[in-house]
């Protein structure tokens, strides 16, 4: 299937000589533990018909930020970034403002916050209403539990686009389908809110995958949300633990073939440019 630019509304750089990354260290990220830079990028992109792309942060780290604000300022394949900031604090309006141009989404690594709920303070609540004011876009990065917490927030917030990161990585490796796909339904019928097809292959088994195992997860967002509110994210380099570049494209286009051709526009190209301005 040929789609010529497309956008990869999700992807990371890291530089280890520049600050440290403790996520890192386990044993199985041994494949991803080196720098990754833009021009390690720019050759898969291009092979596969990728003109534009969304840099995520991955650290909590306004430092980090800044940099991949510079980044995409001196270069011609990040159309815009998804940054950093600390939701919590009190000032976090006047911290959007003062950081340059090129910002297009904020993400904080829910994932990784012990309380399910933690959508639902209401310093982050706070913090969230900024965004929205700052007219960005907000990427939950969220596990299953934390869905509950992911439709409260977003029933509250209608005026604040959301974009579900890697279809909260639902367990592919298991088979399992309920209660995630019950609460993707639920978020789903929230209009703010969009999704993106990323994320899988490492969520199934790293060694043994196939399209086949990602087919009910990709058919449940897509019928749930619709291709105009779904878009493709390679996740790279963190899908290289599990697939290269080449094979999570392929396997996106093989999972959307049944799609109209302007339905497979809208999910390689045209939904993140509406959901992050680009």
């Amino acid at each position: 299937m040929s789609v010529v630019n497309r956008i990869d509304a999700h992807h990371h750089v890291w530089d280890l000589s520049a600050r440290s990354h403790a996520w890192l260290d386990a044993a199985k990220m041994a494949p991803v533990r080196r720098t990754f830079t833009l021009d390690d990028l720019a050759g898969h992109a291009a092979a596969n018909g990728v003109t534009a792309t969304v840099l995520v942060q991955v650290l909590p780290d306004l430092d980090e930020t800044r940099d991949f604000l510079t980044l995409a300022a001196e270069s011609r394949l990040v159309s815009g970034v998804v940054g950093w900031i600390d939701l919590t604090e009190p000032g976090a309006s006047d911290t959007l403002a003062a950081l340059p141009e090129g910002l297009v989404g904020v993400r904080h690594g829910v994932q990784s916050e012990a309380d399910p709920a933690w959508l639902n303070r209401p310093d982050v609540r706070r913090g969230l209403a900024a965004v929205a004011d700052a007219g960005l876009a907000y990427d939950l990065l969220t596990l299953p539990h934390q869905l509950q917490a992911a439709i409260d927030t977003v029933s509250a917030l209608p005026e604040l686009t959301f974009v579900l990161d890697h279809l909260s990585k639902p367990p592919i490796a298991a088979g399992e389908l309920e209660p995630w796909r019950g609460r993707i339904l639920e978020l789903a019928a929230r209009p703010n809110v969009f999704c993106k097809l990323s994320g899988m292959v490492t969520e199934a088994d790293w060694d043994s995958w196939r399209t086949s195992d990602l087919r009910p997860y990709a058919e449940t967002v897509l019928g749930a949300f619709g291709p105009e509110r779904v878009m493709f994210g390679s996740d790279w380099p963190v899908c290289l633990l599990a697939a290269g570049y080449d094979q999570v494209v392929s396997a996106a286009d093989e999972l959307c073939a049944g799609l109209s051709e302007s339905e497979r526009a809208e999910v390689f190209a045209g939904t993140a440019r509406r959901a992050y301005k680009l």
